[in-house]
């Protein structure tokens, strides 16, 4: 197989000397850890997806622990998610010591499927968790009635979809809550963090408090004086940086034009493979606009999934797999849960390949990528 010059990533982060300058200010600057930034940085991203609150955190991660909480989420409470996601998708309801449910995924968008949540709803239920897998969103309309239907809060897990639309509405809109991630391989980067934005007041509140240790100004604090503060919960330390929020202000800047590029590039993606019916290429929900996080293809049955990762890998294709199903994870599994769950989620996983796409790659490298794919899929 042909090798190209250079190793490709899957993603990989946009760094410009715009970025690197208003890191270095806030590194000259007083304030380190919790200045002005972070408010900045929230309002930044508040105001792009048009809510009125948003909540920065240490990671993604940090970030659905912290929706979680809001939710009042606890010990006999089910929480129903895609299988098809990174594992903190899931994870954040354990934390809080509820049960998750996996309900399988629509065999177009790869997203949960909605008929699929509601025959899993009973009294014990609290929240449903949905995935904008890879930037597209999740059918949130149908979503949101069943979900009112039944009184349940809607966490909306928009690791991959900051930029995305759905029905002319941005992601952050459209859920109870929303999380957005800024791990380096997202559409804009803040090293690492998280963050929730919501238009509940209630919601905010309690996750000001709980990635602060729990520690608030109460009325009694502020009568004895500046210096008292109460911790009046069980919180963490899961506060975001302003080295961390000035870089993201920067991002977010050029965000519009980043989803801009991932957009053409999948494109181009798209002309490469959609004369040859083997492959997949992916779906499109009408009347949405993915954030085109990443780029995934479904392989015919009968191909070494396996043989394939590592001859790509071997020609410095850095493809990659999302996502092995959560409850296949030993942890889950120890729990009880087992193979079979999913039935359409599980097929997806076995047949998935994830090719490079950030905002660094060139049309000409998609190209080449493409042409070596097609050219040695099936040696």
């Amino acid at each position: 197989m042909k090798k190209l010059d250079e190793f490709i990533p899957y993603g990989r982060q946009c760094i410009d000397e715009e970025d690197i300058q208003a890191v270095v200010d806030v590194l000259r600057s007083p304030f380190l850890t919790t200045g002005p930034k972070i408010a900045e940085f929230e309002k930044s991203i508040a105001d792009y997806v048009g809510a009125k609150y948003a909540v920065a955190f240490s990671n993604g991660t940090a970030a659905l622990h912290g929706a979680c909480y809001a939710a009042g989420i606890g010990e006999g409470d089910e929480v129903i998610t895609s299988p098809i996601t990174f594992a903190a998708s899931a994870n954040c309801v354990r934390y809080m010591n509820g049960t998750v449910i996996f309900a399988d995924i629509d065999e177009k968008t790869y997203n949960i499927d909605v008929n699929e949540i509601e025959k899993l709803i009973t009294p014990r239920t609290k929240a449903i968790i949905p995935v904008d897998f890879t930037g597209q969103p999740a059918d949130m309309d149908p979503i949101m009635e069943l979900a009112k239907k039944h009184q349940l809060i809607v966490i909306e897990d928009g690791a991959h979809s900051l930029g995305a639309t759905y029905k002319g509405r941005k992601v952050g809109k459209l859920a109870d809550m929303t999380m957005f991630s800024f791990h380096p391989v997202k559409p804009v980067t803040t090293a690492e963090g998280g963050v929730i934005v919501t238009d509940n007041e209630e919601y905010y509140k309690k996750m000001l408090r709980f990635r602060g240790h729990g520690i608030e100004q109460t009325a009694y604090a502020l009568e004895q004086g500046n210096w008292y503060y109460e911790m009046t919960d069980l919180g963490y330390n899961y506060r975001m940086t302003d080295v961390q929020a000035a870089l993201g202000i920067s991002q977010m800047e050029k965000l519009d034009t980043f989803i801009g590029i991932r957009q053409e590039l999948a494109n181009f993606y798209n002309e490469q493979f959609v004369t040859d019916k083997e492959f997949t290429v992916p779906y499109q929900l009408p009347n949405t606009l993915s954030g085109w996080h990443l780029y995934s293809i479904k392989l015919p049955e009968y191909v070494d999934r396996k043989k394939v990762f590592e001859l790509l890998r071997e020609a410095n294709i850095g493809v990659h797999v999302h996502y092995i199903p959560v409850y296949w994870h030993p942890y889950y599994a120890k729990l009880g849960y087992q193979k079979g769950l999913c039935p359409k989620a599980e097929k997806w996983y076995e047949q998935a390949l994830t090719l490079p796409l950030h905002t660094n790659l060139l049309p000409v490298d998609v190209i080449k990528i493409s042409k070596i794919i097609k050219e040695n899929i099936y040696e």
